[in-house]
């Protein structure tokens, strides 16, 4: 492992972290590990066209107040080597290749968005490894009766870059509340995003896009086999993903909590980052099943 350096003082610790580097078979993967050791870490899955720079440093601040946080761009995104794959399935070998390239054999996994789809089937890959799940802003792929998603979520995707405006509408609802506190976010991100100006490539997006679309039902079959602690939430008004995704998840899956924040969006973890870490770190810390 190497480890590339910061040397500036930031408001979030997220921000002043180095980026290490672990060498996998079929890439060489950049992360980001910070928080108090000792306990299982929570490695954390992004989303379509998000890297390591993309994740709210204020969310990383309030999860890494308690717990080890790990994150981690997969094969060819951001940071890191490789070629990104065209499917959820290869994405989940990739997250496997890095988690066993830190030599860890229990994490707790946190996926949001398309990381949630990662995440769920990381997880049923490999049981033993994933001790607690959390899918955030996500689904299982797509489930009966699942409303279409609008066109202009199916337009902004096809996009290669999406900016401000963009982000808004996808990850906030048009609230001046909502608004106010996506608008905050973002600027929360330029600290690490204006030294790297990290985007995905081309390339990347395009094989992102082939593997979200080709997901279709995705695990919804496969949910019952779930037998771990899974966390499900979202905003009630996600445009990208509809929430009632994670209604019909908590009806199938053996020991689900679902958690639902009606004045937000595919971004509730952000917008609400103090109380969605606290529920993430009061989900980890319950000892029931």
């Amino acid at each position: 492992m190497t480890t590339a350096g910061k040397t500036t003082t930031a408001a979030y610790r997220s921000d002043d972290v180095e980026t290490q580097y672990a060498a996998g078979r079929s890439a060489s993967f950049a992360y980001r590990r910070f928080g108090p050791k000792g306990r299982t870490p929570l490695v954390l899955c992004m989303r379509f066209r998000g890297t390591i720079d993309h994740w709210d440093p204020a969310l990383l601040q309030a999860l890494s107040n308690e717990r080890e946080v790990i994150v981690f761009d997969n094969a060819g995104v951001g940071y890191s080597s490789g070629t990104t794959p065209p499917t959820v399935a290869e994405m989940a070998d990739g997250a496997l290749e890095f988690i066993d390239a830190l030599g860890l054999s229990t994490v707790d996994l946190l996926g949001w968005s398309m990381g949630g789809f990662i995440a769920q089937t990381v997880a049923l890959a490999r049981p033993g490894l994933v001790r607690r799940l959390i899918v955030a802003g996500s689904g299982p792929g797509r489930v009966p009766d699942m409303p279409a998603t609008p066109d202009k979520v199916l337009a902004i995707m096809a996009k290669q870059e999406s900016d401000d405006e963009d982000v808004l509408y996808l990850f906030f609802p048009e609230t001046d509340d909502a608004r106010e506190a996506g608008i905050a976010s973002l600027r929360r991100l330029d600290t690490r995003l204006a030294e790297s100006q990290s985007a995905v490539s081309a390339q990347v997006g395009d094989a992102q896009l082939a593997a979200v679309t080709a997901f279709g039902t995705g695990v919804w079959d496969r949910l019952p086999d779930l037998e771990m602690p899974v966390l499900v939430a979202n905003g009630a008004h996600d445009v990208m993903i509809n929430s009632f995704a994670s209604y019909a998840m908590s009806q199938r899956l053996p020991h689900a909590k679902l958690v639902l924040y009606s004045d937000a969006g595919h971004g509730f973890l952000f917008q609400h980052y103090a109380g969605f870490a606290n529920e993430v770190l009061d989900f980890l810390d319950d000892e029931q099943p």
